[in-house]
């Protein structure tokens, strides 16, 4: 199996090379494809600016008009990266983001050249039901998750991903939101079976096929991520649209394909989902919950990367959780980069509001500065791996030796940790 160490060599980019990244941290790259913190450079990083990588938001606008709020936010609080969409839900109007494959790649180029440092542009391009990039828009077909898995020929699942990776590389996109890594517990899951996005139910299965995904989008230049963390597959409910409690449904197994992955080397970022276990956590749904993140994830899977949260607008977090005590609950669990999709409800505001509420949060004392600048160091890693080029993104994660030689807390049958989960 191919790794990313192995794209670096066939592009011919295994020597060492340097990058400087914004605020003037310099980063090498080692022969490994690893990266390494040197001596920083005499200019300082903001706190505003640390905080507002960690902000990815929707906007609207086919195009980039001067007085698009987005271009503040990108301009001005230096918000990590965007997101785009086909359709706009609060309006019901198919007027968002997305008409040709044209006008999306100069909608991205312009996005990223309005930006002070690298912008994630992403999108969930999964393929089938969950497709921003529809055959209308002119753009490739494409089939689903549960399709490829039915199918089950890895081959087929290479050629399906590479085709949507080179769509994402001609249209701009740097990170696609995908592969989804659910296990098909629940076929009549309104978010995940009955959508068609899971590969199988079986994690050996699951894992194989992501990791196809995975790999032919390192190949095309596209990160990509993990989704949703620690396993929406099993839930009756939509997190959409509220409160989703998978205590007895949710299973060990479903951690399984994370664990592969990330120990393989090949998880760039994984999504938190908005579900509530109480076996993981007796109070916090997982995306507010550092037992979840902090302890489960960083701790137990040894994942020291980018975590994203899923869309903070959604139901399960904003029905039952206040604007700000959401945001710095997920910050406090070990969350790098808040989503603000602006696609369940659309506050053109609400990147700034979300910065001014760390920004405080930090100077009262309830979040400290160490824990931005974790965050910060996180994205920057992530970011210097954009722009290399088709097949040249490198193994980023610990060697594998490494994290097989650190010591697992494999949840028991029961969901207990094997170990201690800290917070």
């Amino acid at each position: 199996m191919s790794t990313r160490r192995e794209f670096l060599i066939r592009s011919g980019q295994g020597l060492a090379s340097l990058a400087v990244l914004p605020g003037g941290t310099l980063f090498q790259e080692d022969t490994r494809g690893t990266l390494t913190s040197k001596t920083p450079a005499p200019v300082a990083v903001s706190l505003d600016d640390k905080i507002g990588q960690m902000i990815l938001a929707g906007f609207r606008g086919m195009k980039l008009d001067p007085g698009n709020p987005i271009l503040g936010d990108i301009r001005e609080r230096h918000i990590g990266g965007v997101v785009l969409f086909d359709y706009d839900v609060p309006s019901q109007s198919p007027v968002r983001n997305i008409k040709s494959p044209s006008q999306v790649k100069d909608l991205t180029e312009a996005l990223k050249e309005a930006s002070p440092s690298p912008l994630l542009v992403a999108v969930d391009q999964e393929g089938g039901k969950v497709s921003r990039l529809k055959e209308k828009f002119g753009f490739p077909a494409t089939v689903s998750q549960q399709s490829l898995g039915t199918r089950n020929d890895p081959e087929a699942t290479r050629k399906a991903a590479d085709e949507t990776a080179i769509t994402l590389s001609e249209c701009g996109f740097n990170i696609n939101f995908s592969p989804v890594v659910d296990l098909n517990i629940n076929p009549e899951n309104p978010v995940i079976g009955g959508r068609e996005r899971s590969f199988s139910a079986d994690p050996a299965d699951v894992t194989k096929h992501a990791l196809e995904v995975i790999k032919a989008h390192h190949e095309r230049g596209i990160l990509t991520t993990l989704k949703h963390f620690p396993g929406h597959g099993s839930s009756k409910d939509d997190s959409h649209l509220g409160f989703v409690d998978v205590t007895e449904t949710w299973s060990p197994t479903e951690l399984e394909p994370y664990e592969k992955i990330i120990a393989a080397g090949f998880c760039d970022t994984v999504m938190t989902a908005h579900i509530f276990n109480s076996k993981l956590d007796p109070s916090l749904p997982a995306t507010l919950s550092s037992r979840t993140i902090g302890g489960l994830l960083r701790d137990d899977l040894h994942f020291d990367d980018v975590v994203i949260s899923d869309d903070m607008q959604m139901k399960a977090i904003s029905a039952h959780y206040g604007f700000e005590e959401a945001v710095c609950l997920a910050i406090g669990a070990g969350v790098d980069i808040l989503t603000f999709a602006n696609n369940s409800v659309f506050n053109p505001d609400v990147a700034a509001s979300a910065i001014g509420i760390i920004r405080k949060a930090v100077r009262d004392g309830r979040i400290g500065e160490e824990r931005i600048d974790r965050s910060y160091a996180r994205i920057m890693r992530l970011k210097a791996l954009l722009g290399k080029g088709a097949g040249s993104l490198p193994m980023k994660c610990p060697l594998l030796a490494s994290r097989l030689a650190k010591p697992r807390h494999v949840l028991g049958p029961q969901g207990k940790a094997r170990g201690d989960i800290r917070s």
